[in-house]
């Protein structure tokens, strides 16, 4: 028996990590005024398929199953469509409106490292704020979470809406520009020669095959000069993505939020602004987190076209973030124990009251139950990194007192559980 490719079970230390990780995450999400939901797994396959969800290119990864009553049902992909859709459920939500989810979503697509085929997500959403202040936000706060876990990164943006224009500028037709801007995406993680190949096959015109070519090798392809080049000096897009600049910029975060000109993403009902987040040492390929505004889906979810809720979103990838920080922080990990209770000659119930005694003040306990000879009970705590062994004997309980050992320092004191108790709470901080 083994699991499902791509799937795993996470226990011990390597949950303790992902658990520290959450709660760095849930404790900015709430710094930054999210509040928490919770949306459903299972979805109707419709709505998870429709043309307002997440487009081909998810669909062929999507988990697609038959109720026993015939349904055709999925499991969700990503943490937004989900979200779109209680918003769509229940219009009388006020907004604006903040909130944040942590759940598993389901991808049937290719397994490495980072990317896995049921992974965690991590999201915020800001649904009725239609200014630049809400992608700026988000990516304040991506900068923040990641300095806080100690992490390197580039916040690579764009915006979809100004690089369709740039597309059309260059002759190429609306029918066409998503599917561009797909491959387009795809240039820091295939190549350019890559990118040719496919330009190549969606039967485009020679001359404008040649304009994209022009655009993807301009050696310096700042906003300025993309600007001034397809003459969009007055085009929504442009105006959004320099607004967007200018915030970044007078908020000391263009170095890390870096402008670049070929990002879509891959789903298709981003409407704006995107970004994706990357290892800025670029030895981690998959990305750690992205998102952007998809002010379209819900209105059209509830069958109002003619309405719009301003919505953008940022998903923290778990996975790839774990895939980096594991091995940092695997001896830290070691040490969540703050101290095991070794009985020597008391009786369980003796032994349970010290560690009921213990836990009452905040204390995280081990309990060696093992039997073992004393010397190899103590040589397993020092090498597991736990700092101090509190033994307990027969003689010591009757006289109130337990004997605290520190693995480090290598000394033994006798006293009260009270004073033992103070040491620990100071050294767990």
């Amino acid at each position: 028996m083994q699991n499902v490719k791509g799937t795993y079970d996470y226990y011990g230390r390597e949950q303790a990590l992902r658990r520290k990780i959450q709660e760095t995450l849930r404790e900015k999400f709430e710094l930054y005024d999210f509040d928490e939901m919770v949306s459903t797994e299972l979805t109707d396959l419709a709505f998870l398929t429709s043309k307002y969800a997440g487009g081909d290119e998810i669909v062929k990864e999507m988990y697609q199953l038959t109720d026993q009553r015939k349904r055709r049902l999925g499991l969700r992909y990503d943490l937004t469509i989900p979200f779109a859709k209680v918003m769509a459920l229940n219009p009388s939500i006020e907004l604006p409106f903040k909130r944040y989810e942590m759940g598993k979503v389901f991808r049937d697509g290719p397994v490495k490292r980072g990317r896995l085929r049921e992974f965690l997500q991590c999201d915020v959403d800001v649904v009725g704020v239609k200014g630049p202040e809400a992608e700026v936000e988000l990516m304040q706060l991506a900068v923040d979470v990641f300095r806080t876990l100690e992490l390197d990164i580039q916040l690579k943006w764009n915006n979809r809406r100004f690089l369709g224009e740039m597309l059309a500028a260059i002759g190429v037709q609306g029918a066409d520009s998503l599917s561009i801007m797909l491959t387009l995406d795809k240039l820091a993680k295939i190549g350019i020669d890559s990118v040719k190949a496919e330009l190549a096959e969606k039967g485009l015109a020679g001359g404008v095959i040649a304009s994209i070519l022009e655009l993807i090798e301009l050696e310096e392809p700042t906003l300025e000069a993309l600007i001034d080049k397809y003459d969009l000096q007055y085009s929504a897009g442009a105006q959004e993505v320099v607004e967007v600049r200018d915030i970044l910029r007078k908020l000391g975060l263009e170095s890390v939020c870096v402008f670049d000109p070929f990002l879509s993403r891959g789903l298709s009902f981003y409407t704006g602004t995107v970004y994706e987040i990357f290892d800025a040492s670029n030895g981690f390929a998959s990305s750690l987190g992205g998102g952007g505004r998809y002010d379209a889906i819900i209105g059209q979810l509830i069958g109002r076209d003619d309405t719009e809720y301003a919505a953008v979103g940022l998903s923290f990838g778990m996975e790839s973030i774990m895939a980096l920080l594991e091995e940092r922080y695997a001896a830290a990990a070691k040490a969540s124990v703050n101290v095991v209770l070794i009985p020597v000659s008391v009786t369980a119930a003796e032994l349970l009251q010290t560690a009921a005694d213990l836990r009452a003040s905040g204390i995280r306990v081990k309990l060696d139950s093992s039997g073992r000879k004393l010397k190899n009970i103590l040589a397993s705590v020092a090498n597991s990194g736990i700092r101090y062994a509190l033994l307990v004997g027969e003689a010591e309980w009757k006289a109130g007192l337990v004997r605290l050992k520190d693995m480090e320092e290598r000394v033994e004191r006798e006293m009260s559980v009270d004073e033992a108790i103070y040491i620990l709470e100071k050294a767990s901080g």
